[in-house]
């Protein structure tokens, strides 16, 4: 079982019984189809999406899918990330940031932290406009801003370093 969060939205559960794939309380009874690579084809409740992975780091759990032009950002935990959450452990795991890079070319709209400013994790740093999509770049993890790499108006590449951390 997998506990799935979507841009930051309330997270629901994925799991596997037998051969049947459930989301939350509802079967899975689509059809994907690997185009190439990375590429897929979903036909779900009558629908068809075109997904691609874009981005994917299995350390940290997180995904970036784009499905039918709009990027989505997951991120899983699995039973243990669970139950070390549940003992109150999961800020034991949680590892040093040193900086923030661009997951995307764009245009910096905002900056929402200064140097100085502790962070935590999931705490918005800046948004970044691509593809005339906001997307709120938030902190990986705890720390304090060593140094803003950009400001409000700044064009941006993909890896360009955006914040750097103590």
């Amino acid at each position: 079982m997998l506990k799935i969060t979507v841009n930051e939205s309330a997270p629901f559960e994925l799991r596997q019984e037998k051969d049947q794939w459930w989301l939350g309380n509802t079967a899975f009874d689509g059809d994907i189809v690997n185009l190439q690579g990375n590429r897929y084809h979903v036909i779900w409740k009558d629908r068809s999406y075109n997904v691609e992975l874009v981005e994917s780091d299995r350390a940290a759990k997180t995904c970036t899918f784009r499905i039918n032009g709009q990027l989505y950002t997951t991120s899983a935990q699995n039973r243990f990330d669970l139950l070390l959450e549940s003992m109150g452990m999961s800020k034991a795991a949680s590892t040093k940031v040193n900086d923030v890079k661009a997951p995307m070319p764009g245009l910096i709209q905002s900056v929402s932290v200064q140097v100085g400013n502790e962070v935590q994790k999931g705490d918005t740093l800046l948004v970044l406009v691509a593809m005339k999509m906001e997307n709120a770049i938030k902190a990986p993890g705890e720390g304090k801003v060593k140094a803003l790499r950009i400001k409000a108006g700044d064009n941006v590449e993909k890896n360009q370093v955006l914040v750097e951390f103590e």
